[in-house]
């Protein structure tokens, strides 16, 4: 989905790079599943389009309360379903939605999220500082105020590509020990404190932090990963997979996993045996990502750092990956427990 930044805290939900899903895989029709429903925009778009039924997967439990004013329009076509994109595989077995015909996925916090400043994923409005999708577990100020110093430094470099990680996580566990920290703004005030001020045009100094801490919360990237072996699985033989990112760790998870799984991945060195590749299980959609138009940038600044990339099921038996393989950071979720 998308990234808090200074453009989010007003602008309404728009679905990113819509028009070149739709435009990829006309005509549309028969099972498909939205893996990261948020308002529902994808899902609508699909049934409209022509999809016999939509799947639609969301683990935040708010998301279906704010469907409920339009989902009775698309009857037994839309069956909403709680959980974890992860799981999309078995999620539609047990909704008798297997084989598939299309997987969307949106990765991300959704605007909605975002917006809502009692959720705690933005540093652009004061809230609890919690950033939890499902609203239940392990909450962003349980991992600042508990985790060591290391720890914090090793997340916030590895989940948000943070160069300052190591000063950042010396000032928060020194400011937590005079008082814990319970808001977003007071996280924001201490890594804002840890880095030169941000020159005009320049993204938040929070941004890193707060990108880095919710996909710890969240274990993001850990769902990606699922969520990519879980979709090979449901999709029936010419099923189409699309999805949509919006920085370059899940970008790259996604480039590689399409690489690995269409037997294009990058040879090694010339010095290492070369490894033996699978059949490929799926043709890839274009050889680059898709990103969006100047007229859909300027009509909705979340699209500027979207990629959209598309593959295409082929017969070969579905199988697992190792992350590490995909560009998974090697860090531990368990060390923040």
């Amino acid at each position: 989905m998308v990234q808090a930044s200074q453009d989010t805290a007003t602008a309404p939900h728009i679905p990113v790079l819509l028009s070149p899903i739709l435009d990829a895989i006309a005509p549309v029709s028969g099972r498909w599943l939205d893996g990261t429903f948020g308002a529902g925009g994808y899902t609508r778009a699909l049934l409209d389009a022509g999809a016999d039924t939509v799947y639609a997967i969301d683990r935040d439990p708010e998301t279906f309360e704010r469907a409920a004013s339009w989902a009775g329009e698309y009857g037994d076509r839309l069956r909403l379903i709680a959980g974890e994109f992860g799981n999309l595989d078995t999620l539609a077995d047990e909704n008798d939605g297997l084989p598939l015909n299309g997987v969307v996925l949106d990765i991300g916090v959704s605007s909605m999220q975002i917006d809502q400043a009692e959720r705690g994923f933005s540093f652009m409005q004061d809230g609890p500082l919690d950033m939890r999708m499902s609203q239940s577990g392990m909450t962003a100020a349980d991992i600042v105020n508990t985790a060591d110093e290391a720890t914090l430094a090793d997340m916030l470099y590895l989940y948000g590509e943070e160069r300052a990680s190591r000063r950042i996580a010396r000032n928060i566990v020194k400011a937590r020990t005079e008082t814990a920290f319970q808001t977003t703004a007071e996280l924001a005030r201490v890594i804002e404190n840890s880095l030169p001020r941000a020159k005009p045009n320049q993204a938040h100094p929070a941004t890193r932090s707060f990108q880095a801490l919710r996909i710890a919360v969240n274990d993001e990237l850990g769902q990606l990963v699922d969520g990519l072996i879980a979709a090979e699985t449901a999709l029936g033989e010419g099923g189409i997979l699309a999805v949509v990112t919006f920085h370059s760790l899940e970008d790259r998870i996604v480039k590689r996993f399409l690489q690995a799984r269409s037997a294009e991945m990058p040879r090694g060195s010339r010095y290492q045996p070369e490894e033996v590749q699978d059949a490929p299980r799926f043709e890839r959609i274009g050889r680059k990502a898709i990103s969006a138009r100047d007229d859909e940038i300027d009509a909705n600044p979340r699209a500027r750092s979207a990629k959209l990339r598309l593959a295409r099921r082929l017969s070969a038996p579905a199988g697992g990956i190792e992350g590490r393989k995909l560009g998974l950071p090697n860090f531990d979720l368990e060390r923040l427990r």
